[in-house]
């Protein structure tokens, strides 16, 4: 196991029964707390592609790629729920376990050619990388990467992403 990955999974706290009964949550908060294991992810995650944008998936995700684009000397760009942002938007929605959800990005936030890498904290089933990959795709920009902390490769999410470069930092 390399450096990074103990020192990312040395700081990653399992809370079980959260948000519900029979689920077991990677809590990345010691992580962030820790300026050492932030900066090195922030490192890292920052050195992978050059890029013209990274975009940050709504919340975890924003803690993330808003430092990394400023690292990589890139923008960051949001990518948030339904009804969140104040500008005209593109959507796209995604099938969740029990129900759908739907987010959204600025329409004006990316532009044709824009090499962009999609931050978020944690690969699960897929859906909501898929969704923000769609997203980029639509306003011309170029997905040349999405990157997480963290992939739950038990949920097989990685199998939603196919023809995307997939950088997890640890996997679980």
């Amino acid at each position: 196991m390399s450096e990074l990955n103990t020192l990312i999974l040395e700081r990653i706290r399992d809370v079980p029964d959260y948000p519900k009964q029979g689920v077991l949550f990677k809590d990345i908060t010691p992580l962030l707390a820790d300026p050492v294991a932030m900066a090195a992810v922030v490192e890292e995650l920052a050195g992978l592609h050059q890029v013209d944008k990274i975009v940050g998936i709504e919340a975890r995700g924003f803690i993330l790629a808003a430092p990394v684009a400023y690292r990589a000397g890139a923008g960051f760009v949001p990518v948030r729920k339904k009804g969140k942002l104040p500008a005209e938007t593109l959507e796209e929605s995604y099938d969740l376990e029990y129900g759908s959800a739907t987010i959204e990005v600025h329409r004006d936030a990316l532009a044709p050619g824009d090499r962009v890498l999609i931050v978020d904290d944690v690969l699960a089933t897929g859906g909501t990388a898929g969704a923000a990959v769609e997203l980029v795709k639509r306003t011309g920009a170029e997905v040349v990467g999405v990157a997480v902390l963290m992939e739950l490769a038990f949920l097989h999410g990685r199998e939603r992403l196919t023809g995307v470069p997939l950088h997890s930092l640890v996997i679980v």
